[in-house]
């Protein structure tokens, strides 16, 4: 086979590439920015709504209806608040601990290696688009050198695919990037808004283990 021709068909399977790629980088996109939709508060004023509304109860040491509470819902405070009261037998100094580990486990670690997959496609679908440009003008260059009559139009397709595959990666990866910005000013807020509630929760958690009598910040 003239290898013109298989640096064309190479050049070609690029844009499938690039199409899996942008599929994959957008997928991601979706599943990140819903995940983090589901585990935030969507302002801060909700946030101290919901916290005053089990407050009380954290201060009496009621703590069965708070995880009652907080068991079915979904974003990430009230799972930590429900998971700190089910282990309270630990202790003040203990739930605090576990608490903040698995806020970094369970929230923050699943976020960042699904942001992982996002910057992985920012990276490659240049490279791709790179990769399609070297095959396509290979492809040029090989019909130059092998016929002494080129047809300028089969010039013209290599020299497209050489161009289009460049400018598709870039396409592909800079609404990543906007996306990417996006993405973590939302997470960093939503980690603010927990950091903030959890302090919050501590405070009144204490105070209701006092109370019961199992302040054992000493374990």
């Amino acid at each position: 086979m003239d290898p013109s021709k298989i640096f064309t068909i190479v050049g070609n399977a690029s844009y499938v590439a690039l199409a899996a790629v942008a599929l994959w980088g957008a997928y991601f996109v979706v599943l990140v920015m819903s995940r983090v939709n589901r585990k935030r508060f969507k302002s801060e004023e909700l946030q101290d709504s919901f916290m005053a509304s089990i407050e009380p109860d954290l201060r009496k040491g009621r703590f069965e209806q708070v995880i009652e509470v907080c068991q079915n819902d979904a974003r990430a405070l009230p799972q930590l608040i429900a998971f700190a009261c089910t282990n309270k037998v630990f202790g003040f100094k203990k739930v605090q601990q576990l608490t903040m580990d698995r806020f970094q486990r369970d929230v923050l670690a699943d976020l960042d290696y699904n942001i992982a997959w996002i910057v992985t496609v920012i990276k490659t679908a240049p490279m791709l688009g790179l990769f399609g440009t070297v095959a396509g003008m290979m492809g040029a260059f090989g019909k130059l050198s092998s016929a002494a009559n080129v047809n300028p139009a089969d010039l013209a397709k290599d020299i497209r695919l050489a161009l289009e595959t460049t400018a598709i990666g870039l396409v592909i990866a800079i609404p990543l990037v906007m996306c990417m910005a996006s993405i973590t000013n939302r997470i960093r807020h939503m980690q603010d808004l927990v950091v903030s509630g959890i302090g919050q929760f501590l405070e009144a958690f204490k105070e209701g283990l006092s109370r019961r009598g199992e302040d054992s910040t000493t374990k």
